[in-house]
């Protein structure tokens, strides 16, 4: 089978190396998606285990795609009657970048309309209740080829359960579990974001210490699939489970100015079970100080797009400069959508990566050599 997880623009790498690791064949790399091959296990192991993806789809199959005749006659080749019942619902959405073929609502109709005539022709009815199990088809067409899928995943993988609560600017658990992959978390090295707000990073970074799956303990929409048995999602937690670190010796620091959101740092820490892994305390970043071990600052900082202004967070940056330049040799990764942050923090980032903070483009300033007191 194979299979598509989308992801935020700029974490292909980061969740083709996951896929890797869970042991299944990359086929395709572009903007947002991985292709990867697997066995129907993968569609259970993908959506529990991996941190940075968005969705995993069942892809059902490719074809060119130039007009509404091409895209209808595609669509109906398919075998939708491996997946979809005669009572199944199967609503249909999607994406056209860059292809002949732009209109959304028409798209979506051609598509809906050639799985019905498929399905009618196999089950020999004309209507379609659709009041059982939801598959939800979703088309992406690129450069004239289309892809139709099937979502398996239902609410977002970025919605890990742990966050119902957040601050004025919260980050996405996907975005936030890639920051501090970026930053490989180790046991002897402390993990620290002093701007933490609800908690997202750090929360993150200790899941990833303890190896716990982030998909562990929430559902998804293909354990009513008949075609993924229900015997692939217990193994798939099983073995998710057996692979927690147990009595972890590593240091996770989160602290923040604000009290209040600092009460729901501690509240989502601890629905995503690491409450009792991690240190949650007020702390103004500006004053903190280097304690006398390794360690790593990994945040998101404001940036003047939802918190602060544009002069109050230039300044900000500056005083950021000041103090995390005294914990040299630490290694320190900054997300902002701020253009002039190197020039206010008074230092070059050793690398940068360009990320997506929801419709933000922002970069990730990266700095691992030590500063240069000459």
């Amino acid at each position: 089978m194979e299979f598509v997880a989308t992801c935020l623009f700029g974490l292909e790498k980061l969740l083709g190396e996951e896929i890797d690791k869970l042991g299944y064949k990359r086929l395709d790399t572009m903007d947002g998606r991985v292709t990867f091959e697997g066995d129907s296990s993968a569609v259970a192991r993908a959506n529990i285990n991996l941190r940075c993806a968005e969705r995993i789809f069942i892809k059902v199959g490719s074809f060119e795609a130039r007009s509404f005749t091409d895209l209808f006659d595609g669509t109906k080749a398919l075998p939708w009657e491996e997946y979809i019942g005669r009572l199944d619902a199967f609503p249909v959405k999607g994406h056209s970048i860059k292809s002949t073929l732009f209109s959304i609502p028409d798209c979506q109709s051609i598509v809906k309309k050639a799985i019905v005539n498929r399905l009618g022709e196999k089950y020999h009815i004309s209507y379609f209740d659709e009041t059982e199990v939801k598959y939800q088809i979703e088309f992406f067409i690129f450069k004239d080829v289309a892809t139709l899928m099937i979502d398996t995943t239902g609410t977002a993988l970025h919605k890990r359960g742990y966050r119902p609560a957040a601050g004025a600017a919260p980050l996405r658990e996907t975005l936030g579990a890639a920051l501090a992959y970026t930053a490989r978390p180790r046991e002897d090295i402390l993990f620290w974001d002093p701007f933490c707000g609800s908690g997202t990073i750090a929360i993150e970074a200790t899941m990833i210490l303890a190896n716990i799956a982030p998909g562990a303990g929430r559902v998804f929409a293909a354990e009513k699939f008949p075609c993924v048995p229900s015997a692939l999602w217990k193994d798939a937690r099983i073995e998710a489970e057996d692979g927690v670190v147990r009595n972890p010796k590593f240091e996770v620091y989160a602290s923040d100015i604000d009290r209040e959101v600092l009460e729901y740092a501690k509240a989502n820490a601890d629905r995503a079970g690491v409450l009792s892994n991690m240190k949650i305390f007020e702390q103004d970043a500006r004053k903190i100080e280097k304690l006398d071990r390794r360690g790593t600052i990994v945040c998101n900082p404001p940036y003047g797009e939802r918190m602060m202004t544009e002069r109050q967070v230039e300044s900000l940056y500056r005083e950021m400069g000041k103090t995390f330049s005294a914990l040299s040799p630490w290694q320190i990764y900054v997300l902002t959508s701020c253009e002039s942050f190197e020039r206010c923090y008074g230092r070059r980032a050793d690398k940068k990566r360009k990320l997506y903070n929801g419709m933000i483009p922002c970069t990730l300033y990266q700095f691992f050599k030590p500063v240069d007191r000459k």
